[in-house]
């Protein structure tokens, strides 16, 4: 089972995200991925139209797509223009669950509307079921990262209620093989309640690693994606750059 991540495009019509888009499309036809799921922030600044062009960027793989809003989106539009990808689910949330191949996939919106955070509290009732009835191994997505990145400016934009989530997770008696996010534009991993956590890297131009304002060295990374890999239920996460 091999599950792509893309995140953070960021399309507007005054950078060239979609063609950073296309060559990374380019190389998941290559590799045919059972699933792609794309973790937020689709388009800049309201620029609707990008939401069909990315539609058309996305069609061109074979595999089933699933799409969950970052802070940059509109989720109305995205599920009037992105109706093969994007649906709102439970108390207009577009949450997913995927059953494939004995593998769960399941995203979680946690989107706070008009902020740049996430907030996970109002859905963990939603995440416990779709956990508790998802046959194992489990991948979670959702936008806004879990774990301090050490970058100040988005770590004050991260998801809300990492305390009662580690709650939840130790109460299941299968908690999910990882955490996968996005938000930050680089990619990072660590653990969050003993369970590996990651977060992709972007398709639109990646931030500095900004750990210290007085070493500040640029970033020049190319587009980047994630690939999760689970064979004999074991699962192998690859950070890509294309």
């Amino acid at each position: 089972m091999l599950i792509a991540q893309l995140s953070d495009i960021h399309a507007a019509p005054d950078n060239d995200n979609l063609a950073r888009l296309h060559n990374a499309i380019d190389w998941l036809l290559a590799l045919q991925p059972d699933v792609l799921v794309v973790s937020g922030d689709l388009t800049d600044d309201g620029w609707h139209e990008g939401y069909l062009a990315i539609a058309g960027e996305l069609q061109r793989l074979s595999c089933r797509t699933h799409i969950i809003p970052g802070n940059a989106d509109d989720k109305a539009v995205m599920c009037a223009r992105l109706p093969a990808f994007a649906r709102h689910r439970a108390a207009d949330a577009m949450h997913f669950c995927q059953q494939l191949d004995g593998v769960a996939v399941i995203g979680l919106d946690v989107t706070v509307a008009g902020e740049s955070r996430g907030d996970i509290r109002l859905h963990l009732p939603w995440l416990k079921s779709a956990l508790s009835a998802s046959p194992q191994p489990a991948l979670l997505f959702l936008h806004q990262h879990l774990f301090p990145s050490g970058i100040a400016p988005l770590d004050s934009a991260m998801c809300d209620g990492t305390e009662e989530l580690r709650q939840l997770l130790k109460t299941l008696p299968f908690p999910p093989l990882a955490l996968c996010s996005g938000h930050v534009h680089r990619p990072m991993s660590a653990t969050f309640a003993g369970i590996p956590a990651y977060i992709c890297g972007s398709i639109c131009p990646s931030n500095p690693l900004m750990l210290d304002a007085q070493r500040l060295p640029p970033a020049n990374d190319p587009p980047a994606l994630m690939i999760h890999q689970i064979r004999d239920r074991r699962l192998v996460s690859h950070f890509v750059s294309v």
